[in-house]
């Protein structure tokens, strides 16, 4: 038997709310624990989602912008990421579910929007900590832990491991993220200080210019194409930030909570990009730090080699990307449990433990990951296709806000975006320009993230959307607003 009833409804709607112990018993099986997380939480989860792309990765912009290239990318994309949050946290505060941009977009956008917009989040948070896990070995290996290599124990380890807290419960999951997202903030202030008494200007522009670059000069040695190329590079200082709603079903008083934490999220993380990106550059020379795998630890060792500071960053850098695994396996697993919920996935994907945690939702994105980071090996390539759903979902949320404020101007917001649609008309027109410079960095990445999107949209075409559960809390809401807009036109 199944729950959804589409009589009366075209073919893609979920059909009208329904009550009774069916839908009741569905809903009871696949429920969260409300009430766990506080603003405080919830801002440690959002800065605990970025904090890795602190410690490796967002330096690799240099080698496609150099120093001015990245500056100038990383501020638009800080711009991006600001005006999106600002979008966010009117559209959390409005429909507080754990569907976030999926449930945004779905009010907004139709059933196609909202799939189109989860299944592009679901692919960043899937692919994000298999990459992530890569990092994890090297940084393992290279500081000699216990004396194993990076290989796929450790990458089974870390799943296992950090899952396992998962599904202790989610309460104990945030704390623990909270602690280890708070020392890798503090390891990062401890660089700045250290990398700042050895700055100088003149190492910020030494990478060799090009000169048959258009518009090439000391701070844009590549030109100023090399802007546009370093976006996905500036994203890295605030990529996943954007996952905070995922946990409004599980926050106290999300309505309140939401907003805040977003904004106090992205202000740490504004800071700590312009910290680390200063810092790091100006202590070692851009062409030092451009490829590094470690770009903090080279960035104070110079030419005396290891010091007990750079050997602390080092310690550090593993607790960084830890936090960001960490985080990103819960956002991977509440965008999987919603989309499931609502039927756009298998429904048992949603299935709850007894301790209110989502465990298929868990245990099968973390398979799939662990398979990724041991067959491929390619963290980089892996990072490139996360950043290619981003983006998409990026527009698509941005797209969503400006709809709802056009169509419902008389819905309650208990919080308003500063500047309203001009605000996520910025956040859209920058979304777009970001997933274009995914093809100017990474042409495969960009084409196997569209190959798994086409295998998705298949499966919801042709399946899926024929079968949506309308007592879906997301299902529903869109449902009772089509219901009123139909009311007002009669």
């Amino acid at each position: 038997m199944t729950l959804e009833d589409t009589s009366g409804t075209s073919p893609g709607e979920a059909a009208p709310p329904r009550a009774g112990a069916e839908a009741d018993d569905y809903l009871k099986r696949r429920a969260l624990r409300r009430g766990s997380a506080g603003w405080l939480l919830l801002t440690g989860l959002g800065v605990g989602y970025v904090v890795s792309g602190d410690y490796s990765g967002w330096n690799i912009g240099l080698a496609e912008g150099g120093f001015g290239g990245l500056a100038v990318a990383t501020l638009l994309m800080g711009v991006m990421y600001a005006c999106l949050v600002f979008a966010l946290a009117e559209l959390s505060a409005i429909l507080p579910a754990a569907g976030g941009g999926y449930g945004f977009a779905r009010r907004a956008l139709g059933t196609w929007g909202g799939f189109l917009t989860g299944t592009a989040i679901l692919i960043e948070y899937v692919l994000a900590p298999a990459a992530i896990s890569l990092f994890i070995g090297d940084y393992v290996e290279s500081l000699g832990l216990f004396g194993l290599e990076s290989g796929w124990p450790v990458y089974l380890a870390c799943f296992a491991v950090f899952i396992g807290i998962h599904l202790w419960g989610v309460g104990e999951a945030l704390r623990f993220s909270l602690v280890v997202t708070a020392v890798a903030v503090a390891a990062l202030l401890v660089f700045a200080v250290g990398a700042f008494t050895e700055f100088r200007v003149d190492r910020l522009d030494d990478i060799p210019v090009d000169a048959g670059a258009f518009g090439a000069s000391s701070w844009l040695p590549y030109g100023l194409l090399g802007i546009w190329a370093a976006f996905p590079f500036g994203m890295w200082f605030f990529l996943g930030v954007e996952g905070v709603p995922l946990a409004a079903e599980e926050a106290k008083d999300p309505v309140r909570s939401m907003p805040r934490a977003l904004a106090l999220s992205m202000g740490v993380l504004a800071v700590l990009a312009v910290v680390t990106l200063l810092a790091a550059t100006g202590a070692r020379g851009a062409a030092a730090v451009q490829d590094a795998g470690n770009p903090l630890v080279v960035a104070l060792e110079g030419d005396g080699g290891p010091t007990a500071l750079s050997r602390f960053v080092n310690y550090a850098g593993l607790t960084g990307l830890v936090a960001s695994f960490f985080s990103l396996i819960y956002a991977g697993s509440r965008q999987l449990f919603a989309l499931s919920r609502a039927g756009y996935l298998p429904r048992f994907l949603s299935l709850t433990s007894r301790r209110k945690a989502p465990y298929l939702g868990l245990l099968i994105p973390g398979a799939i990951g662990f398979a990724l980071a041991a067959g491929s090996g390619n963290g980089a390539r892996m990072l490139n296709v996360a950043v290619f759903g981003a983006t998409i979902s990026y527009a698509l949320m941005a797209l969503s806000h400006m709809v709802l404020r056009r169509r419902e101007p008389g819905l309650e917001r208990p919080y308003r975006t500063p500047g309203g649609v001009l605000t996520s008309s910025v956040a859209l027109v920058l979304a777009l320009a970001a997933l274009v410079a995914t093809f100017l960095v990474d042409v495969v990445a960009a084409g196997l993230a569209l190959a798994v999107y086409a295998v998705a949209v298949a499966y919801f075409a042709l399946y899926s959307r024929h079968r949506l559960v309308a007592s879906a809390p997301e299902e529903e809401f869109a449902a009772l607003a089509a219901a009123e807009a139909e009311l007002g036109r009669g």
